[in-house]
C-alpha cells in the first residue's frame, strides 16, 4: 500500500530542487562572466551567426573551449543554435539578449552583475577565514574587476535616470542644480554620478572625492572622454579627512555610506561642506524598515552583496562599524544624528533598488 511523503520529506525534496536550480543558475553566472570577459557576446552581436571556429578566431580563444561554451549557452537558452544545415553548427544571439549582455548604457545591461558575483566567488576562501577570525577583504584586495563591475553595473541608471528622472522630480534640488550649483560627490568611485550631474546640469561644477586611487584615475579618464573634465574634477582623499574643504550647494553620496568603516565621519564632512542654504543627499539601498524573513527578492539580493562584498570590505578596516549593504533607514538616521544632522527625510524619487534621503 502506497504512503504519502511526510512533510519533512516534502520539504527536503523542495530544498533539493531549489539547490539544484540554484546550481544551474550559478553555472549560468560563470558562463556569462566568460562571455563578457572574453568578448564572446560582443563578437556574436557584431558578427553573428558564427561557428565555434570563427568565434574562436574573432575572440582569440581556444576553439574547443569556445565550442563548449557555445553549446552550454545554447542549452541554457542564452543563444540560439542552427543545427539544421550542412556543415558546422552556427550560433546567434537574439537582439534582446545582446542588449542585456553588451549594450553598456542600456538600462537592461546585466552582464556586470554576473561579473561582480563571479569576482566575489574568487574570494570565498578569504571570506571563510574572515568569518573565523574577523577582519575582511578590502576593496583594493577585491581588485580591478570588482571596481569595474561596480561602475559598469550602476552607470546606465546614472546616465539615463539621475538627472532626467530622479533629481528632476525634486523641484528645489533640480532648480538648485540647474542654476549653476557647486556639487561635492562623496565616494564617487568611477565618477559616473559626477559625470551624469555635470552633463545633465551644464552650469554645475562637480568635485568628486574617493579614497581609492584606481577609481579616481578611471574617473578622470571618463571625464576626459566625456569632454567635461573642466566641470567634473576628481580628488583622491578619504571623505572623513578634515582636509576636505569647501562650500557646496549640493553635497551627495551615492550608494557608498553603507560601505564606509566610519560613516559618521563622512557625514560630518558632508555637513561641514554644505552651504547654509544647501542640500545634503544620500542615495543608498532600498531595503525594508526592519528585518523580515519574508523580505522580497531585492532584499535577498542586497544580503548577497552584503555577505560576499560590502560587509567584508567594510570590516577590512580596524574599528569599522560594519554596516553592510542592508542599511536600514533608522541606521542612517542614527549615523546622521551622530554627525550633527537633525533628521533624515525620504525624497519622492521612485527607483527599484535605491532610496534617496535628504539630511536636514
Amino acid at each position: 500500500m502506497a504512503t504519502s511523503a511526510s512533510p519533512l520529506e516534502e520539504t527536503a525534496d523542495a530544498l533539493v530542487e531549489r539547490i539544484f536550480e540554484a546550481s544551474l543558475a550559478t553555472f549560468d553566472i560563470f558562463a556569462i562572466y566568460l562571455g563578457d570577459r572574453l568578448g564572446y557576446y560582443a563578437a556574436l552581436c557584431d558578427n553573428g551567426p558564427l561557428t565555434s571556429q570563427k568565434l574562436a578566431e574573432l575572440s582569440d580563444t581556444h576553439e574547443r573551449y569556445t565550442r563548449e561554451w557555445l553549446e552550454q549557452q545554447a542549452v541554457s537558452g542564452f543563444i540560439t543554435a542552427d543545427t539544421g544545415r550542412e556543415g558546422p553548427t552556427v550560433f546567434s544571439i537574439p537582439s534582446g539578449h545582446a542588449e542585456a549582455l553588451t549594450h553598456e548604457l542600456s538600462l537592461s545591461y546585466i552582464a556586470p552583475l554576473a561579473r561582480m558575483i563571479s569576482v566575489a566567488g574568487f574570494k570565498l576562501p578569504d571570506i571563510v577565514e574572515a568569518h573565523r577570525r574577523g577582519g575582511g577583504i578590502s576593496w583594493d584586495a577585491f581588485g580591478d574587476e570588482m571596481r569595474e563591475s561596480q561602475g559598469a553595473m550602476n552607470r546606465p541608471a546614472f546616465a539615463n535616470l539621475l538627472t532626467q528622472e530622479w533629481f528632476s522630480s525634486v523641484p528645489d534640488l533640480d532648480s538648485k542644480l540647474a542654476s549653476g550649483a557647486r556639487v561635492a560627490d562623496i565616494g564617487c568611485g568611477f565618477g559616473w554620478t559626477s559625470i551624469a550631474l555635470a552633463a545633465g546640469y551644464p552650469n554645475a561644477v562637480v568635485d568628486g572625492f574617493d579614497l581609492d586611487g584606481p577609481s579616481i584615475a578611471a574617473a578622470r579618464e571618463h571625464a576626459d572622454e566625456a569632454g567635461i573634465a573642466d566641470r567634473a574634477v576628481f580628488h583622491q582623499v578619504d571623505a572623513g579627512d578634515p582636509i576636505v574643504d569647501g562650500n557646496y550647494d549640493v553635497v551627495a553620496a551615492f550608494e557608498c555610506i553603507h560601505d564606509m568603516p566610519d560613516p559618521v565621519s563622512a557625514l560630518r564632512t558632508m555637513r561641514r561642506l554644505v552651504a547654509d542654504d544647501g542640500m545634503v543627499v544620500v542615495m543608498d539601498e532600498r531595503v525594508g524598515e526592519a528585518f523580515d524573513p519574508d523580505a522580497d527578492e531585492i532584499e535577498q539580493l542586497m544580503y548577497g552583496f552584503s555577505n560576499f562584498i560590502c560587509l567584508p570590505d567594510g570590516l577590512s578596516t580596524e574599528g569599522s562599524v560594519g554596516t553592510g549593504t542592508v542599511m536600514r533607514p533608522n541606521t542612517l538616521r542614527r549615523y546622521a544624528e551622530e554627525a550633527g544632522f537633525a533628521d533624515i527625510e525620504v525624497l519622492p524619487i521612485e527607483a527599484d533598488f535605491w532610496r534617496f534621503y535628504r539630511l536636514v
